[in-house]
């Protein structure tokens, strides 16, 4: 690392700590006009709104819009050095173009990996700060709404169904469970009521029948009522909103396998936001390197026609993200692939554009 490569460095991290302070302050001011009502209709403390809900919100957008605003700063320094002709003297001086972009690989291989470590674990943790509020006091949502013909995979081999549930008194109605091994079902146990007994831990059943059969060999009896513990809570049975967001990548994973293992559908979406998080990262190396080749040539329009052409390959970046995660969570398409897709195309743009370049 010589004093050009930690001025260029310098000017990188300078950069987009200033363009990311200045895109927390104007979100969380824009946010703030879009609740004050929510704020002041649930009568909550400047404290309350700070430490519950922007200690979470401001990470959460800071991570959102990481590696967009990456590229944004690498236009922007690099076009100012650009402008002072400062690149020309550097290239003239001997040193290769490849060389100057050193510092560039630095600082995107440093961000990148900030932003990988954080997904990982300080953002998901900063999501449950942000969706526990916005779950108690912003989004009305309708959990007292009961539930009809509810059915989930507990285990390998166990099937339960409630005909109806209620997620407010934590009870339900016509609870069946069927336990199958192959292709033969061994025991079917129907309930005409079940609830959530919170001091066992386990569900109550009243009114339960019972049948039990090995070959060809099958006993029933009745019982009034029962204890039956299952890998199954009351919390679970509820759809909350943006949960995949708010799970460190451990908590994710191990989410994933066990609704993989309960015969779950619509777990793209699940996988979307796992791949996302080192997508996201990779994103950040990709854009750093388009930025620092389109903006180290001096051109006619200044910084303003990089500024504007980066805008534009910002857009058509968030663009082809969005129709990617559409097509895998709406439809079959692969997650790992519709998160890396964007990456693809232009790590491709990258390497074109690296291979154009005045040497």
């Amino acid at each position: 690392m010589t004093k050009i490569d930690w001025y260029i460095l310098r000017k990188f991290i300078g950069t987009f700590i200033y363009s990311i302070i200045i895109l927390l302050v104007i979100s969380v001011v824009i946010d703030i006009t879009e609740k004050v009502d929510d704020f002041m209709s649930n009568n909550l403390s400047l404290k309350t709104i700070i430490v519950d809900y922007y200690f979470g919100f401001i990470p959460h957008i800071a991570a959102l819009l990481f590696p967009l605003f990456i590229f944004i700063s690498v236009i922007f320094f690099t076009s100012k050095m650009a402008y002072r002709s400062e690149i020309i003297a550097i290239l003239s001086a001997g040193v290769s173009f490849r060389r100057f972009l050193r510092p560039f690989w630095i600082g995107a291989f440093l961000f990148s990996g900030i932003l990988w470590l954080g997904n990982r674990w300080t953002v998901p943790e900063a999501n449950r700060i942000r969706t526990t509020f916005e779950n108690k006091y912003i989004h009305t949502r309708d959990e007292g709404h009961t539930m009809y013909d509810k059915t989930t995979r507990v285990d390998s081999f166990t099937y339960v169904t409630f005909g109806s549930y209620d997620p407010n008194y934590k009870s339900g109605s016509n609870f069946v469970l069927e336990r199958v091994e192959g292709l033969d079902m061994t025991l079917k146990i129907r309930a005409d009521r079940v609830s959530w007994d919170s001091t066992k831990k386990a569900w109550r059943l009243d009114y339960v029948s019972l049948r039990r059969i090995k070959g060809l060999k099958e006993t029933w009896w009745h019982i009034q009522d029962t204890s039956l513990v299952l890998a199954l809570t009351p919390k679970e049975m509820v759809e909350a909103r943006n949960i995949q967001e708010a799970m460190t990548t451990p908590e994710l994973n191990r989410f994933i396998a066990r609704e993989e293992l309960r015969g779950a559908e619509g777990l793209n979406t699940y996988y979307v936001e796992k791949y996302r998080r080192t997508s996201s990262a990779a994103a950040v190396i990709i854009l750093t390197l388009i930025g620092g080749i389109i903006a180290s040539r001096k051109v006619r329009g200044g910084s303003g026609l990089h500024l504007a052409l980066g805008i534009v390959i910002s857009a058509t970046y968030i663009i082809f993200l969005q129709f990617s995660t559409v097509f895998s969570t709406k439809a079959s398409l692969n997650p790992l692939l519709a998160v890396w897709i964007p990456n693809f195309i232009f790590g491709g743009l990258a390497f074109w554009l690296y291979a154009r370049a005045p040497k």
